[in-house]
């Protein structure tokens, strides 16, 4: 068995309106432009893995776009795991590499969530994860649901609407710096608080947008500058009526078998890739994961330890609330900015302070898939 899978390319396209591309148009596009960067040959790709599409739900997706690539891979097959699925992926990827079955598999995921269909049916699809007699025909939306544990959590923790709007504000500030962001224009506190209403204590800034885009990453048995060391999975619940605790929803749980795996601690971490589909899923994950205290996660927010020069800089790139969501790519573009941070190339982004481990955390549903992923930057970096 291979000791260590590595991370040896990443790349996503831009996210946001990209008109006239498909789902696998701008799969390709990631994946091409990976393969340039990383420069393997594609006859050296021998596993493809690929996240679902909600605009093209094809039943071989990962055997199409081996074909659309010019790949046979000697392994290949889609997943999904709503926005857990990329982390899913880069887990079984590295250990597929690990045990030897494949030495560099092309990971990927896209969609033309935003111009393929209606807004009114990526809700309606994305509503389809509600349990299907009791929630569904009501008409809960996802938005709601997440407004349903915000009202509790928020109840039991004393967390304000002002907690909430700073993270879309910090987001927003990460996003501008970046030129593939979607939403790139500043905006302060008063204006998340004064946007909106979706689902009452949610507005309209405390959600992510609905985007266009793609993303790619090589996970190879060849040394690259970032390694996998630890990976874990939690599944507590599926469906927002079958979660038993909202202080224990399956997050820590994933991240203690990264951890564990790793051979590592919190302590160590020095950079954070956290899914942020709301503002309430990235501090409700903060705070489940130890990365602040119950219902103190602003407050280190105010302190300026998630900002990009403080002790934990968090989702550099603008996260899920600004630098977009499409799909399974929306969670993989955590992966990349981890990646290139970690490798410096990040370009004129890269942080001021060189970071070596960085925690990344996905989840699906409504905080009901849980995939965390310890990644080390090395000498190769």
């Amino acid at each position: 068995m291979h000791n260590t899978a590595y991370i040896r390319a990443a790349a996503h396209t831009p996210f946001g309106r990209l008109e006239g591309k498909s789902a696998p148009d701008l799969m390709a596009d990631a994946a091409n432009a990976l393969l340039d960067e990383s420069g393997v040959a594609r006859q050296h790709i021998d596993g493809v893995l690929c996240g679902y599409a909600t605009t093209y739900p094809h039943l071989m997706l990962a055997s199409l776009m081996a074909e659309k690539l010019g790949i046979q891979p000697d392994y290949a097959h889609g997943m999904q795991a709503g926005g857990a699925t990329g982390a899913a992926m880069v887990m079984l990827a590295r250990d597929l590499v690990r045990v030897g079955r494949c030495r560099n598999i092309l990971v990927l995921a896209g969609e033309n969530r935003l111009t393929g269909h209606a807004a009114d049916t990526a809700i309606q699809t994305l509503a389809q994860v509600g349990e299907q007699q009791a929630e569904v025909p009501n008409g809960v939306s996802v938005p709601a649901y997440y407004a349903l544990l915000a009202s509790e959590y928020m109840d039991r923790t004393g967390t304000r609407r002002e907690d909430l709007a700073d993270f879309a504000v910090r987001m927003r500030q990460n996003a501008a710096a970046h030129p593939g962001a979607h939403l790139k224009a500043i905006i302060t506190q008063q204006e998340v608080l004064a946007s909106k209403p979706i689902a009452t204590p949610l507005h309209l800034l405390d959600c992510c947008p609905i985007s266009d885009g793609a993303a790619a990453l090589l996970i190879s048995a060849e040394p690259g500058p970032v390694a996998i060391s630890g990976a874990g999975q939690a599944h507590r619940h599926q469906h927002l009526s079958a979660m038993n605790d909202i202080f224990d929803t399956g997050a820590a749980r994933a991240s203690l078998r990264a951890l564990d795996e790793a051979g590592t601690t919190l302590d160590d971490i020095d950079y954070l890739a956290i899914y942020d589909s709301f503002t309430i899923t990235l501090l409700m994950l903060l705070e489940e994961l130890g990365f602040a205290d119950r219902g103190k996660a602003a407050e280190r927010l105010r302190l300026g330890h998630f900002d990009p020069d403080g002790v934990l800089p968090l989702n550099t790139h603008g996260g899920l609330l600004s630098f977009g969501h499409s799909g399974v790519a929306g969670g993989m573009a955590h992966i990349v900015e981890a990646w290139r941070q970690l490798s410096g190339n990040a370009g004129t982004r890269q942080l001021s302070r060189q970071r070596n481990k960085a925690f990344v955390h996905a989840d699906g549903g409504v905080l009901s898939a849980h995939v965390s992923l310890i990644l080390n930057r090395t000498e190769n970096a």
